[in-house]
């Protein structure tokens, strides 16, 4: 594993978490994450939709105060996210059961008229709440629409969180899903 690859990119997910910029993230940093994501698309935490997004995101962090051995109210430092991250998720068995479900919900968000595809426009609502700069959106996108056909499908979206968050290539067009590297 590209040690040095995997520690930027998960150090740019803590920075998305960590909208404080306290450099400590905590549950309700997360379900903020969360938060913001549902507002953007007008949708309700009590609906269908948001409930998901809402129950995978605490089970993520369910997940890492586990692998961590914390108390669920802690607070987690960028070094202790890497490692509960890498830990659960990348080399751990978690990521199927309880990441890709985060990944999931957050895609079938962008899909609003569920038609099985995510435009730019959606896609920029999303990268807005994870907070990524505005000039990043548009190459971004274009890096993860492989097919050059102007929409992603949910599935390339949810692919290209996994090689986000585990692939070890430098040229995995995942890696541009936050914007360049």
């Amino acid at each position: 594993m590209a040690i040095d690859l995997l520690n930027h990119k998960l150090d740019r997910a803590f920075d998305h978490i960590d909208a404080s910029g306290n450099g400590v993230v905590e549950r309700e940093d997360l379900l903020g994450l969360g938060a913001r994501i549902l507002v953007g698309f007008g949708e309700s935490p009590t609906s269908l939709p948001g409930a998901s997004l809402v129950d995978s995101f605490g089970g993520i962090w369910a997940t890492l105060s586990q692998t961590l051995e914390r108390d669920p109210d802690f607070t987690i430092s960028r070094l202790d996210f890497r490692t509960g991250m890498i830990a659960a998720f990348v080399m751990g068995d978690r990521y199927d059961a309880v990441f890709r479900p985060a990944t999931v919900a957050v895609a079938e968000l962008c899909d609003g008229d569920r038609d099985g595809e995510i435009g730019p426009g959606e896609f920029r609502t999303m990268l807005s709440a994870f907070g990524v700069a505005y000039d990043d959106v548009d190459e971004a996108f274009d890096r993860l629409d492989r097919t050059g056909r102007g929409r992603l499908t949910v599935d390339e979206l949810v692919l290209a969180a996994s090689d986000y968050y585990r692939s070890d290539d430098p040229n995995a067009a995942g890696n541009w899903l936050f914007g360049p590297l």
